[in-house]
């Protein structure tokens, strides 16, 4: 094994040698309920009552050392310094001196809250389910130490202070590392009830801490899954048919296994894999492949045509997502309707770091190494393949270059292609899978293509009286070990969110979906804000429609229809006051000039925004500006909030000018950065992020800030132009 990869096992772990560690346990009737932490503490000393099983999340080293045991995975977002931040703030740490690493796979101590019994990462839930529970055990290990103060200097525990990492006692002057008091607390019983601070006395929470992953990413010392090297390690490459549903008819591998250097050449479920001593050799290897393949089953279909069917169901009811009143009534009888058709394409995730997994398969049972997003499921699927218990499958959760919800797989594609690989060679060796980029690009699981129908009646006044959306396109949900819990009377709740809960007053209301059938292979699953990619886009720019024909200002009109939300009004309010909106945009030397806007609420955060463009005469423009305000309960860390805002809009604005994947014939036509662009560092505009103070619990931040974007933006290039974009990506719409 590399020798800068530290693998502690589960009871080393537990032991910790001369230090502290603390766990924290939560009932399991109450782990099931989001934002529920359990009241109970156990850990190193006597279990508190209740039979708990521990989830550890603190360690305290004696050098001072805090370890602080991130449950989830570190991909950019910020999340090992947001729970860091939970710890230290309670614990009273000296933040340079506290440390993170990534959780074992274990359900049974770091479930997500809000998941019920199962440990993973995503729909922006890592602070907002962690928030109390991490600050309790925070607490925790602070009431020990000081307990541990206490008797050894044999006064009072409620006359010694923490601050900064040591432990004092004014009134003799002494005082203590957390690292000399480690050993002596660790003996004591943990308390059962821990008292957490009033917000007003946070040193930590709301103030920008430094990250925690950045000496590491920035010095080259942070493990990603591409850093694994283990003795005797094969490098596996898969060819994988050019269409979903094609498999392998036969396979030439002669020239394949002729290349110097390819240890073997295998089939799996999902095509033909090469290993080798490199990866540029196991490339090699599949390029001389002589691979045919039998496409009796694929899907042949194109982007056309899928939107040619979407166009025809958008004509007949779908199953109803919520009904206010009657709609289509008010809309067969109103003076002034209002229709519009919006598309949206297949979206890859294009994470900067490609797909990849290590694995190695012992008599004990399963090792991996990798960007760890969804532990529970990954879990169960290789446990299920490999004929082993769960608890066999020890996952190591390194970090992940992006990832935008790919990882997070129901059915563990890339996983179980390593563990077949894996069984394919009898585990004779341990196994590094590497997509390319190409791999990735056309391996499937893509945000799906959309098309939204819309219909508005207004008014004298120019108030909608009705709306009416009908949403085609495919469930994500469908098919997958959360179908029971999220399709009820046939809509997928993730096809409708951002639509269904319209938080607009309109009396007359009706939202339905049409979901295609299993027909389609196109793989989908979420991609980052999820159902808000597309209902978010719909909704603000159809919003904008209707002011426009009411002769309204678009920042007025939607404060009047969101009287009752005052949250959706306090970030329309803050981005509309800072952008400037109330004053005309200076004029373009060249060009026009438009301004647009959009709000949006997604995973409990609300997010307004503001873009400025400046429009050439040939249709070829620029985002000079985006304004963004963002409610998401108490901010934690009010830099990582900053900049999971900016990577939002960057993220958002490449979708929105250029993002598509397109098939044809069944094939997917793009196949890198080439032509599926991300957005380049020239193309950012300026981007000025505010954050509205709250006392709310925390909220999500790494997915809110996208869906506001695309809409904000084509409000904006129609201020300018007095176009109307009804289609995603823009590309060159406005040349046309």
């Amino acid at each position: 094994m590399n020798s800068r990869i530290h693998n502690v096992s589960r009871r080393d772990f537990l032991k910790s040698g001369a230090g502290l560690t603390l766990a924290l346990v939560l009932p399991a009737a109450q782990a099931a309920q989001p934002g529920v932490a359990g009241p109970g503490i156990a850990g190193s000393g006597p279990q508190a009552a209740g039979g708990f099983s521990p989830n550890a999340f603190v360690r305290i080293g004696g050098d001072g050392t805090v370890t602080v045991l991130s449950k989830h995975l570190e991909m950019g977002q910020g999340t090992y310094t947001g729970l860091a931040t939970l710890v230290a703030e309670e614990l009273d740490a000296d933040w340079k001196k506290v440390v993170v690493e990534g959780a074992p796979a274990d359900a049974g101590r770091y479930n997500n809250l809000f998941w019920g019994p199962a440990q993973g990462t995503g729909g922006s839930t890592a602070i907002a389910n962690s928030f109390e529970q991490l600050r309790q055990a925070g607490a925790a290990a602070r009431a020990m130490l000081v307990q541990a103060a206490a008797e050894r200097w044999k006064v009072p525990a409620a006359e010694i202070q923490v601050a900064n990492g040591v432990v004092s006692h004014p009134g003799s002057g002494r005082k203590a590392g957390f690292g000399e008091l480690a050993e002596a607390a660790g003996r004591l019983p943990v308390p059962e009830k821990v008292a957490l601070k009033d917000p007003k006395d946070f040193k930590l929470i709301g103030r920008s801490a430094p990250r925690k992953d950045s000496v590491a990413k920035t010095t080259g010392q942070a493990q990603f899954t591409q850093d694994v090297m283990l003795p005797g390690m094969l490098v596996a490459v898969v060819a994988h048919p050019p269409r979903f549903g094609s498999t392998v008819r036969s396979v030439d591998d002669k020239a394949a296994r002729a290349v110097p250097g390819v240890a073997d050449v295998v089939r799996i479920p999902s095509g033909v894999a090469v290993l080798a001593d490199s990866y540029w050799t196991a490339k090699k290897g599949r390029d001389a492949l002589q691979v045919e393949w039998d496409d009796s089953q694929a899907w042949r279909g194109s982007s056309e045509q899928l939107f040619a069917d979407y166009r025809r169901l958008a004509t007949t009811p779908g199953a109803v997502a919520r009904r206010d009143g009657d709609a289509p009534g008010e809309l067969g009888k109103a003076a002034k309707v209002l229709e519009a058709e919006y598309d949206f394409p297949y979206l890859a995730h294009a994470a900067m770091e490609p797909l990849n997994c290590v694995m190695r398969l012992s008599a004990e049972g399963c090792e991996v190494w990798n960007g760890e997003q969804f532990q529970t499921v990954d879990q169960a699927n290789l446990a299920q393949l490999f004929g082993l218990k769960p608890e066999q499958v020890t996952l190591h959760m390194l970090y992940a270059g992006g990832s935008f919800g790919r990882r997070a797989n129901p059915l563990s594609d890339y996983l179980l292609e390593t563990a077949h690989i894996v069984k394919a060679i009898d585990g004779r060796a341990p196994v590094k899978l590497v997509w390319s980029r190409e791999d990735d690009m056309r391996g499937g699981f893509y945000r799906p293509l959309y098309l939204h129908r819309l219909r508005a009646a207004l008014d004298g006044q120019g108030k909608p009286l009705a709306w009416e959306q009908r949403i085609v396109g495919q469930s994500i949900i469908k098919g997958s070990p959360f179908e029971p819990m999220m399709i009820k009377d046939g809509v997928d709740a993730t096809s409708v969110e951002g639509a269904a809960n319209l938080p607009y007053a309109i009396p007359n209301l009706l939202v339905d979906l049409h979901t295609p059938g299993a027909e389609l292979k196109v793989p989908v699953q979420w991609w980052r804000s999820v159902g808000s990619t597309h209902t978010g886009f719909a909704t603000e720019v159809f919003m904008d429609e209707l002011a426009v024909a009411a002769k309204a200002d678009p920042v007025a009109y939607r404060m009047d229809l969101l009287a009752a939300h005052p949250r959706h009004v306090g970030v329309l309010k803050l981005a509309a006051d800072k952008a400037g909106w109330a004053k005309p945009l200076p004029a373009a030397k060249d060009g026009k000039r438009g301004r647009g806007v959009a709000v949006h609420e997604s995973f409990n955060s609300y997010v307004a925004q503001v873009v400025e463009v400046t429009v050439a005469a040939d249709g070829s423009f620029k985002v000079d500006r985006v304004v963004c305000a963002v409610d998401c309960g108490i901010a934690v860390n009010p830099d990582v909030i900053r900049a999971q805002m900016e990577g939002c809009i960057g993220f958002g604005l490449a979708a929105a000018l250029t993002g598509a994947i397109t098939l044809k014939d069944g094939q997917v036509q793009q196949s890198n950065f080439h032509d599926y662009p991300v957005l380049r560092i020239n193309e950012m505009p300026k981007v000025e992020v505010h954050i509205l103070p709250s006392a709310e619990k925390p909220t999500g931040v790494g997915e809110p800030g996208v869906p506001p974007l695309a809409p904000a933006l084509v409000n904006a290039l129609y201020a300018a132009t007095g176009k109307r974009i009804r289609a995603l990506p823009i590309g060159e719409q406005l040349k046309a």
